[in-house]
C-alpha cells in the first residue's frame, strides 16, 4: 500500500517538525495510538516504540527515524507485523505564512501475523494521518519563534 498526503498550514516548519517528531506526544491525538516509548533521541534520529489499538486491532512497533530538523524525518521499521514499512515527512518553509507538509508511506503487513482484514483496519490510521498532524499543529501553544503567525 502507498500513502501520499500533503497540507498547508499556518505554522513555522519547526513548529510542525516538532509536533512530527514529537512521538512522546502522540496519545494526546492520534486516538489509536495508546502508548510510546522513546527508545533513543539525538540531533539526527529518534527511535520510538508506538502501541497502537484500533477497532480491536492491536500490536507495537518500533521505528527507527533518521531527521533533519526543521525539513525532513524518515520512518524505519525496526519491528513490527509488517514486510514493509517505510515513510517519509518533508516540511517545506512558505515564508511567514506557514509551511506545507508532505508524507509518503508505502507499507505492507506480514499476513500471517496481523490477517487482511486487519491490513485493512491499518489503511484507515494511514488514510488519515497528515489530517491529524495538521489539526495537532494547529493546536500547539504558539512559540516566539512563530510570533509572526499572531494576530
Amino acid at each position: 500500500m502507498e500513502v501520499l498526503r500533503s497540507a498547508l498550514i499556518g505554522r513555522s516548519a519547526a513548529t510542525v517538525f516538532d509536533v512530527i517528531e514529537g512521538a512522546e506526544h502522540y496519545p494526546e491525538f492520534l486516538p489509536w495510538c495508546v502508548d510510546v516509548a522513546i527508545l533513543a533521541r539525538d540531533d539526527s534520529e529518534v527511535s520510538a516504540r508506538l502501541w497502537i489499538n484500533y477497532h480491536g486491532l492491536r500490536f507495537d512497533m518500533a521505528t527507527r527515524n533518521p531527521k533533519r530538523r526543521p525539513h525532513w524525518l524518515a520512518v524505519h521499521l525496526e519491528s513490527g507485523p509488517f514486510r514493509r514499512f517505510d515513510g517519509k515527512w518533508h516540511v517545506t518553509e512558505l515564508g511567514a505564512q506557514g509551511c506545507k507538509i508532505e508524507f509518503a508511506l508505502r507499507y505492507e503487513f506480514d499476513y500471517a501475523l496481523i490477517g487482511r482484514l486487519a491490513a485493512g483496519v491499518f489503511d484507515g490510521i494511514a488514510d488519515t494521518l497528515v489530517d491529524a498532524f495538521a489539526r495537532r499543529a494547529d493546536t500547539v501553544p504558539i512559540p516566539d519563534a512563530d510570533a509572526s503567525f499572531r494576530t
